[in-house]
């Protein structure tokens, strides 16, 4: 018989209760299950790391960054064990069965799970993540150094260096994404080689994008074919421009903005133009060389004026905050990825952003609950809240559906 407020041991394992504390929630144990079928990745005989507890552990992973991996399981099944919902031994897996059971899971379920889970979050309530009726977006770019191994060098490739071989350190890998600018949801995500331009990436971001978005980028992304993509998905755009890009004034605005447009750089005649809005403007107190030059495709200044779309752009900042939140705060400073091979690359770097985007997701509605704007409640607080609930979670089983009461809180 089991002890009074123990769960009674039929037949299942101490893997199949680990469970993410809070971050269950938002990713429950049925759909990490759908998505591991439709992949493919169901084993044929009972494991000790089947393929939902992998899921679990690479989300494990990126939680507590700088963990080794036997130490990261230790994490996961510590709390079961001090809450009594336990009474089997359980021989933590070695760092080689967890390599190898990641490398059987490989990152297809990470990014099916990304799909199916990142979106934005904001509600027409959500303070600071809209302008008027549209929701404030932003894309850019990072890199993520990757361990010197064989395979990672080969497939990413490294960063030009003036220092002895000419190369750097450590190889890299390129991500860019989409991101909600009043929440730091990331909705959207793409990695690649080094040699790829986050241009290049972006295209595949745009399936994302949609009617009611002002997408911002800045002079990083840049390219007429690219504005006319991300115009396509309905989004209105707000990108800021290079002060060497043509922008002839077809027509000025009393708000000080004008009408413009731009050309395909092999457009020389300017056969095929694109009809754009240029807000021009400096900052006060800095250097009075620095011209930001924005183009739009809200066309009427009175849906938007140049003021208001000058004081916005700024919010594009954001993206490069929830970048940081990532890389140096979940990460760690000098955040090195811990895989040896591209595949596992791309499942961290999806382990990392699903991590991210659930304590998003909680911080938001925490925020909601108190009245609050979201940029009010400290990612880090969240993120160690996050942590301390994984080790002292009360025995939630991914067998199950259900959610402790306090799932929803940090």
């Amino acid at each position: 018989m089991p002890r009074p407020g123990q769960v009674k041991s039929s037949g299942d394992r101490l893997s199949d209760r680990i469970a993410l504390g809070v971050l269950t929630r938002v990713f429950p144990p049925d759909l990490v299950d759908e998505v591991v079928e439709e992949c493919g990745r169901v084993e044929q005989r009972s494991r000790l790391l089947p393929a939902r507890v992998v899921v679990y552990f690479v989300l494990a992973m990126c939680l507590f960054s700088g963990q080794g991996y036997e130490e990261v399981a230790r994490l996961l099944t510590q709390g079961l064990e001090r809450v009594r919902q336990w009474d089997k031994p359980w021989q933590v897996p070695t760092t080689a069965a967890i390599g190898r059971a990641r490398r059987r899971l490989g990152s297809e379920p990470l990014k099916m799970l990304f799909d199916r889970v990142c979106r934005p979050v904001a509600t027409q309530e959500s303070a600071g993540a809209w302008y008027r009726r549209w929701r404030l977006v932003a894309v850019d770019g990072t890199v993520f150094d990757v361990p010197d191994t064989d395979a990672n060098g080969s497939f990413f490739g490294r960063p030009g260096s003036g220092r002895g071989q000419q190369r750097s350190a450590y190889p890299q890998v390129r991500v860019a994404a989409l991101v909600e600018c009043g929440t730091h949801a990331v909705f959207a995500a793409a990695a690649g080689p080094l040699s790829l331009h986050e241009q290049q990436l972006v295209y595949g971001l745009l399936d994302r994008a949609e009617p009611g978005m002002l997408l911002m980028a800045g002079r990083g992304i840049t390219g007429f074919d690219l504005w006319q993509a991300a115009y396509a998905t309905g989004a209105d755009l707000l990108w800021r421009v290079r002060k060497n890009i043509v922008l002839p004034v077809l027509q000025s605005f009393d708000d000080g903005s004008y009408l413009s447009e731009i050309v395909a750089s092999k457009d020389r005649d300017r056969r095929n133009p694109f009809p754009v809005r240029v807000v021009e403007y400096r900052l006060d107190g800095r250097d009075e060389d620095t011209l930001y030059r924005l183009i739009t495709t809200i066309c009427d200044p009175d849906q938007a004026p140049a003021v208001e779309l000058a004081t916005i752009y700024h919010q594009r900042w954001e993206i490069e905050n929830t970048l940081d939140e990532i890389k140096t705060h979940q990460g760690g400073r000098q955040l090195v990825l811990r895989s040896q091979y591209p595949d596992g690359i791309e499942q961290e770097i999806y382990g990392f952003l699903l991590v991210h985007h659930a304590l998003r997701d909680v911080m938001h509605q925490a925020a909601c609950e108190a009245g609050l704007d979201p940029d009010r409640i400290s990612f880090t607080r969240a993120l160690n809240a996050a942590r301390r609930h994984v080790t002292a979670q009360a025995a939630l089983s991914p067998l199950t559906t259900h959610t402790s009461t306090d799932a929803h809180h940090l």
